[in-house]
Formats: structure tokens, sequence, C-alpha cells
């Protein structure tokens, strides 16, 4: 009996001590201030100066309450045309069926401007948006970038409607929780919750990424949905998941907010997206890349060619410059670098830290506008002035810089190589970035098709499949 008095006195001892602590962290927790907006402009940033601590007893409610009534279920309809039954096949009768996709959105205006991925709206005839209180409108595609994967739709409404903040995603942090909101497998207004597992993620191997690895559960539908902090502002457009079946399994990447927020503004100011580009040719250095280039540092972006005429080169950086950082944004991998560079514009003037000799030098960059574009079939195609033109005797077309690896050989025996003139892409005249991204939307039907004129004044035009 003694020892049970005594077993029962430490336990109500022990309870009581840890409702105390849970008393006294939840006053904490309660104390902490997490400044919210009452009136917030339309693309206003917001940062904080509380961060909530992570561990037990986050709050993810006020998180999730901002979150689910800006995001939308978005239904993209295509025709396609396919034989239905044996008869159609043998009369070769082919039939117009629709085809549906669904994804999500988030809405980022109270006047109804949507954002969500290029590959969800991608070919649709027709798009139809569900906002969380279960109103259906139908939605005009403003623009889109595919290579960030990005779109923006705008739908009109009487009413202003509930949109979500932009957050600064450069100062998300790995360790940092997250929200997932969209609407997987058609299960609408649906929360999941992770981590930041890492930034700057390219799934390429082509350099051309800069993505948010979470672990928050996402599936087939969250494309286009919104990753979320624990404010409820968005830090990044939920986009795509890693797994050998499709359905997630522990990794999801997500377009950082600072990017998709920049071609958002650039898509509503200009029509297309307005990049800015450093001037530098090189790699990222790691142990073995340092053997190589005689340097002790295995971190940040060796410089193996400063472009002409670019703003690289009119600041003064040289090659062998290792770059360290932009802007304070660390540069360890070359995703982190142009990750940054999707959220500058031409004229923005960067402030670069880098390595010379040893020593540390910091040099202020303007950006210039991005002149070369990568093109399937072909490679990368870069704009010539109008006095470059004038001696390649052609009123417009972009020279080709580097074939593509895959069709090289076939490029060549044709007798197209490095300063071929493309003039042509899908029957369209190109003479910038912009009209080749034109021409490109303009890739329908499974064919493609480029003209070019070769070195020796040769012209050839090719139809791929």
């Amino acid at each position: 009996m003694k020892k049970l008095f005594t077993l029962l006195a430490v336990s109500a001892l022990g309870g009581a001590m840890t409702l105390g602590v849970y008393t006294q962290l939840q006053n904490k927790n309660n104390n902490t201030s997490t400044k919210t907006p009452t009136e917030t402009a339309f693309f206003q940033t917001v940062n904080y100066t509380a961060v909530a601590n992570g561990g037990t007893n986050v709050d993810f409610t006020t998180a999730a309450e901002k979150t689910l009534h800006a995001v939308v279920h978005v239904k993209n309809t295509t025709m396609s045309k396919g034989y239905t039954s044996f008869e159609d096949l043998f009369f070769g009768r082919l039939q117009s069926r629709p085809q549906i996709g669904t994804g999500s959105g988030v809405i980022i205006s109270p006047d109804g401007y949507i954002i969500t991925n290029n590959h969800v709206i991608d070919g649709a005839q027709s798009i139809e948006v569900t906002t969380n209180n279960n109103k259906t409108f139908e939605a005009n595609l403003v623009g889109t970038d595919p290579t960030t994967d990005i779109a923006l739709l705008k739908i009109d409404t009487d009413e202003e409607l509930t949109y979500t903040t932009f957050g600064d995603s450069d100062t998300a942090k790995i360790g940092e929780w997250v929200l997932a909101v969209g609407n997987p497998f058609n299960l609408t207004s649906t929360v999941t919750a992770g981590i930041i597992s890492a930034k700057s993620r390219d799934l390429s191997g082509r350099n051309t990424q800069s993505f948010i690895q979470t672990d928050a559960a996402v599936n087939p539908g969250n494309s286009g949905g919104a990753l979320v902090n624990i404010h409820g502002d968005l830090i990044g457009i939920n986009t795509a998941i890693s797994s050998q079946t499709g359905s997630y399994i522990g990794y999801s990447f997500a377009v950082p907010s600072n990017i998709a927020r920049k071609v958002v503004s650039d898509i509503m100011e200009y029509g297309d997206v307005q990049n800015g580009i450093l001037g530098v040719i090189g790699r990222t250095l790691n142990g073995q890349d340092s053997e190589t280039y005689g340097v002790d540092d295995t971190e940040g972006f060796y410089v193996n060619e400063v472009q002409e005429n670019s703003g690289a080169m009119r600041s003064g950086i040289k090659k062998g410059d290792i770059i360290k950082s932009i802007n304070g944004v660390k540069i360890v991998k070359f995703s982190d670098l142009s990750g940054f560079l999707k959220t500058k514009s031409p004229n923005d003037v960067v402030q670069v830290t880098l390595i010379r000799n040893g020593e540390v030098k910091v040099i202020n960059v303007k950006l210039e506008k991005l002149t070369t574009i990568d093109v399937p079939f072909i490679g990368t195609l870069k704009e010539l002035s109008p006095s470059e033109l004038k001696k390649r005797k052609s009123d417009y077309g972009l020279e080709v810089q580097n074939l593509s690896d895959n069709y090289k050989s076939e490029w060549n025996a044709d007798g197209v190589d490095k300063g071929a003139l493309v003039v042509k892409i899908n029957n369209i005249n190109v003479n910038s970035v912009s009209d080749v991204k034109n021409a490109l939307s303009e890739y329908s039907n499974n064919v493609f098709q480029i003209s070019v004129v070769k070195a020796n004044g040769g012209k050839l035009t090719y139809r791929f499949r």
C-alpha cells in the first residue's frame, strides 16, 4: 500500500510539472508576435521578424484558414481525335472526344488573377475554375512560361476574392515548417504539412531549374497549388513529385514564390518573361574542379568565360573569378545562381561578391536582356543585331550557337552547324527570343517545322514528329 501511495504521488507530481511547462510554453507561443497585415497591396511581399520555433506545438490552423479559400480547383478540357471503334479504324473515321485534366491554382489578387502550372493548362481548349465555396468560373489564359512551368489565368467576378500574399522564398530556411494546399485526386481543399528539405534543386540536370524541395505530401492534382509558411504566405507553387509510381513517396518540389512572382509580373506587363543575365559562363566548384583549376575554394561559381559586351565584362569580372554570393544569396551550386537571376530583370543592378587571387572583391553588375533560347530538336539560338543580320543578307533570323547533342550528327550530315541561321519556326518568321516562344506555342498535332539557312546560303526546311 505504501509503495502504491508513493507511485501515485510521483505520478501526480510529474503530471503537475508537465502541465506547468505546457502552460508556460502555450503562453510564450500566444505572446509571440506574428505580424498580420490588415491591408495588403497586390504582389506585396511580406517579411516577418518573429519566426515561430520548430518542434512541437506549432499551430497550422491560421495558415490553413488563410490559404484554403485562396486555392482553387482547375479543370482543363482538350479535344483529341482517335478511333473509338473497330469500324472507325476500318473506315478511317477519326472521332473527336474531350479529354479532361485537373490541377490546382492560387488566387493572387482580389479581382481574379490566378497562378498555376503551365502543364496543368497546356493545350487546353477551355479552362474552368472552381473556388473553395463551390462557385465555378470560365477562366481566360493570360500567359505562360514553359521554362518555369508557370501560367497566369484570369476569372471575371463582381465580388472581391480571397487571395494569398507572396512571401519571400529567398528567406525560407531548410527545416522550416510548410503546408501544401491543393486538390489531389480531385479531393478539394486538402492540406498537408512538412518541412523544407532542400532549396535550389535542379531535376532536369540542365541547370535550368531551382525548386524548393519539401516532404509535404503532394500527389497528382496538387500541381499549381500553394506551398505556404506557417503564417500562410505563399513561398512556392507545387509543381512536381519524385516517384516511380506517379504518387507521393516522400519528395515534392515547388517553384519558389520569388520566381513565380517575377514571371507573373512580366506576363502582365510585357506579355512574356524578361530575364536578366549576368554574362558569365562557367561551373560550380567541387573538390575535383578545385584541383583542375588550381584554386583552394570548393564552393562557388568559377568563371570560365566572360561574354563579350555583357554587364559582367563592363563591370570588370574576369576569367578565373569565383562568385561566392549575389545580393547576399550564397552561391554553392549553379541552380543557386540561375534561380536568383530568374527573379531579376534586365537593367537591374546586382552586387556580386567574388574571390580573385585570394582577395574578396565586391562588384556591381547591371544585368542584360536574355538573347538566347534553347529550342527542341536543334539547340541554342541567339538573337542577332540588325547590322549582323545585314551581313548575313537577311531581315530576320537567330543564329545557331550550339546544336542539340541528340540530333547533332543529323544536322551535320546536311551541312548545318554552328553559325547557321534559323529563319522560321512553324512557318513563323523569328527574329527574337519572344518570336521563338510564340512560334513554339504553335507546336501542335505533334508536328514541328523549322527553316534553316546554312553558312553557304543553302536553305533547308525540316519537319519533326
